[in-house]
Formats: structure tokens, C-alpha cells, sequence
């Protein structure tokens, strides 16, 4: 049986209604990847106003890793909606944020004594994580990578790679912020190629300290493990323990930027297990409160313990339904072994994504770890030039036939899939198959049989 349910065409009337008062009321800026306007949602199924359903690999930008609507979290919503919203927790505390720290001073990578605190989204927790970084070591300078991001705020802004539509025009930008390539291997900055480049990318550190940035002057680098935003890049293997390993070397904090790339997305709790690192700072967001905005900064007691009373925090941090949300989130994600889950899934996308590629040579690479998977489409594979127009039209067309997907990358040429990870494998291949008819329409101009009816 169909998941996929298409009353009207997408968008539908009550859609293109809501699209109208949306164009009178919100500014432009903020952007619609999609025409689709929700009514309800439940697990990896999107009901809109119109009546369609669609199956959802968006997961609200890799939010709802333990799906729509998890039971555990209503349940725990629920419960703590009925004995108070809000005190501040500086102001009157509560157990659930201490609950809740503990929980991720003890899933975060790292034998050693760690601390706590929560903000309300990525980009704070990205914020308070240079804060603290810098305070701690009395240094000013951060280190930041080439198609990283890290958020839209001032400071987050100057961490982001991408011009547009993120950087341009908001010019100034915070001070003492320094970008290095990343082990894009696909696009080697320097030309090399793995493994007999003997991940070059880390040993230009060095060369950075010497030309760009005294080593003695770097607070902290921070790096996603794997691409966000910038495109799913998955660097070799070797490749965060070199940059690790310098970071030691010269004093310098490690901040694991893990928003996109935590609670269970890459097949384990976080990338940065992946990589055998532990490190000085990690922070997350996006799954962490199950559908509900909150981030986290997790770091070594004695980094995390250097402000003083009242230098770190904020009203709103840490709200007691986020944290009880937060809560049952990793119960969940432990007791359905989702990073399980996730390997899985990513093991059928490679399989079917690998049959495409044999097929049409615009898939330059197809890359990821566990859930976390992505194409990069080009023009060929001779000249690997960015082929942003054809994600489009492909995103364009799964969503038309009930299927919502991304696209990330500096040039806007690669699809990306964040689905939730309890979404069931006849759900997920009738996507796959609706992104197959995609990129033979897209590719060949006729569309393969996907037993999807429309």
C-alpha cells in the first residue's frame, strides 16, 4: 500500500491560499524550499492542508531523527506541560536540565569530567562554544573551514563559508576569524589525491600558523565532522585525528560542531565517535529536543567551568519542556537503537544511489555515513562543474509526487537526505524510487515505473 497520497497537485488550493498570506506577512528572506503547508505529521508521513501525504526525507533539516510526533516525547511534553512552562533556571532551577546535562556529560565522546549548559538552537550553542573557548584559553582567533556552517547570527555568519544567500550584504563581520579548506576529496583544494596526499588538508595548519595566524594566538578550531550545509562531505577517515592530534600540539580547544551530524544521524550517538575523537567542546541541537528548540554545549569541566557565575546562560535556555522532550529523545534513540537504524538505511540508499550512478554519470559522488547521505550532481564527470539546476528540478519533481527532499552544497548541486530514522524500509524505497523517476526525468527525459500513482 501507497504512503504516498495525492489528493490535488502539490502545491493544492488551500497551499497556494496560505502561500498568498505568507507573502503579505513574512519577510522574503525567509526561505520556502518547498510550496507545502503541514496539517499534521506522524512519523516519516507528511499530511498537508490540501490532504496529500508525502513521505518526508527533509526530517525539518535532520530535526526529527526520532520521527513525527515520537510517543515517548508527546507523552513527555505532555506531562510537564501540566505542571509548569516556564521559571528561568537561573532564576528558580528544575530537575529535568540537571537530568539532562547529566545524560550528555555521559553520551558525548570523552572518559574525562564534563559540564552542561543548555541555549535554545545551533547557532547559540555555536556562539557560547567560542565564547567559552576563548575565555578559557585567553586567545582571540578561531579557526573555521572552507563550505562550513555554523548559523545566521553575527558570529555564526562569520564562521559560515557560503556568500549567498547567508553572508552578503551583512558585512561587518566579527574579527579573528580564520578558513581553511576541508577534506573535500571530490574537490581537493590542492589538487591531491587520497590516500597519497597523506591528508594534506591538516598538515596546512602548520603552514597557516606560519602565514596567516600564530598557533599561540588560535582558541579553538571548529569543524563539522561531516559537511552540514556544505554539501554531506565526508573527510577520510584519518583526517579529524591529524587535526586533533595538531590541535594538542599547539594548545588549541577542538570544537565538534555536531547540529547536523548528532543523536544518531551518522550511525553512531555522534560523527565524532566515527572518528575515534574526543572533543574539548561539542555542541548540539536540531534532534536533541525531538521537534522542540534546543541546543547544547558539552565540554571538559575545567574548559566549561572557566566563566564565572552569570557570564554564561540566557532566559530561555534549557526550558523545562525542551529538556523533558530532550529526555525522552535519548531514551528513544537508545531503546529503538536508531544509529543502528540509520546505518541500515544508509546502506539501502548506497545500494540503489550506486545503481543510478552506474547509470547517469551526472551523479559525480555519492557519499555519507549512516543516515546521513547525499549526490553530488554534474554536468559530467570529466569536468565535475556544479549542476545546481538539475537538483532543482529533481527536488521540484519528488516533491510534486510526494516526496520532500533537500539540497546543500556551496553551489546548491547536491541532494541530501535527513528522513527520520524510525521511517519503515517500504516507505523509504517508495521515495527512493520517486527520486529514481526524478533523475531519469531529469537525465534521459522519460521517467522509469515507480508503481507510485500519482
Amino acid at each position: 500500500m501507497s504512503s504516498i497520497v495525492l489528493r490535488t497537485a502539490i502545491p493544492g488550493p488551500k497551499a497556494q491560499e496560505l502561500a498568498a498570506r505568507r507573502a503579505q506577512s513574512v519577510p522574503r528572506g525567509i526561505y520556502a524550499s518547498t510550496p507545502v503547508y503541514v496539517s499534521r505529521a506522524e512519523g516519516a508521513i507528511i499530511e498537508d492542508v490540501d490532504g496529500n501525504s508525502l513521505i518526508d526525507l527533509a526530517g525539518g533539516i535532520g530535526v526529527i531523527n526520532v520521527g513525527h510526533r515520537s510517543p515517548t516525547v508527546v507523552d513527555a511534553i505532555h506531562r510537564q506541560a501540566d505542571r509548569y512552562l516556564h521559571t528561568c533556571f537561573q532564576v528558580v532551577a528544575y530537575e529535568s536540565y540537571i537530568k539532562l546535562a547529566e545524560k550528555m556529560n555521559q553520551i558525548t565522546p570523552g572518559n574525562f569530567a564534563k559540564r552542561t549548559f543548555f541555549v535554545n538552537s545551533g547557532a547559540e550553542a555555536v556562539e557560547n562554544a567560542v565564547k567559552i573557548a576563548r575565555f578559557y584559553t585567553k586567545r582571540p582567533a578561531i579557526i573555521c573551514f572552507e563550505d562550513a556552517f555554523h548559523g545566521r547570527t553575527a558570529l555564526g555568519m562569520a564562521l559560515t563559508s557560503k556568500t549567498h544567500p547567508y553572508k552578503a550584504g551583512f558585512e561587518p563581520f566579527p574579527s579573528e576569524i580564520y578558513r581553511i579548506p576541508y577534506a573535500y576529496c571530490y574537490r581537493c583544494s590542492y589538487g591531491l589525491k587520497y590516500p597519497s596526499c597523506e591528508i594534506a588538508c591538516a598538515d596546512a595548519l602548520e603552514t597557516v600558523f606560519k602565514r596567516t595566524v600564530a598557533a599561540e594566538s588560535v582558541a579553538a578550531i571548529i569543524v563539522e565532522p561531516v559537511l552540514g550545509e556544505g554539501g554531506f562531505v565526508t573527510p577520510p577517515s584519518d583526517f579529524l585525528p591529524k587535526l586533533h592530534a595538531i590541535c594538542k600540539q599547539h594548545g588549541i580547544l577542538l570544537i565538534a560542531d555536531e547540529v547536523q551530524t548528532g543523536f544518531g544521524r551518522t550511525g553512531a550517538m555522534f560523527a565524532s565517535e566515527r572518528y575515534g575523537i574526543e572533543p574539548d567542546i561539542l555542541i548540539a541541537a536540531k534532534s536533541l529536543g525531538g521537534g522542540l528548540p534546543l541546543g547544547s554545549i558539552t565540554g571538559r569541566a575545567e574548559i566549561m567551568d572557566a566563566p564565572g557565575p552569570g557570564a554564561i546562560g540566557g532566559t530561555f535556555g534549557g526550558n523545562p519542556i525542551a529538556c523533558e522532550a530532550a529526555i525522552a529523545t535519548i531514551d528513544t534513540m537508545a531503546r529503538l537503537d536508531l544509529p543502528a537504524r540509520a546505518n541500515a538505511l544508509g546502506e539501502r540508499f548506497r545500494a540503489r544511489a550506486q545503481k543510478w550512478q552506474s547509470q547517469w554519470p551526472q551523479i559525480g559522488e555519492i557519499r555519507g555515513l549512516g543516515g546521513m547521505q547525499a549526490i553530488e550532481l554534474v554536468r559530467s564527470p570529466e569536468s565535475r562543474l556544479p549542476n545546481d539546476a538539475a537538483a532543482k528540478h529533481i527536488i521540484q519533481y519528488c516533491y510534486e509526487r510526494g516526496v520532500l527532499t533537500l539540497n546543500a552544497g556551496s553551489y546548491g548541486n547536491i541532494i541530501r537526505i535527513l528522513m527520520p530514522l524510525v521511517i519503515t524500509e517500504a516507505q523509504f524505497d517508495e521515495a527512493l524510487s520517486v527520486m529514481e523517476s526524478a533523475l531519469a526525468h531529469e537525465f534521459m527525459g522519460s521517467a522509469v515505473t515507480t508503481g507510485v500513482s500519482s
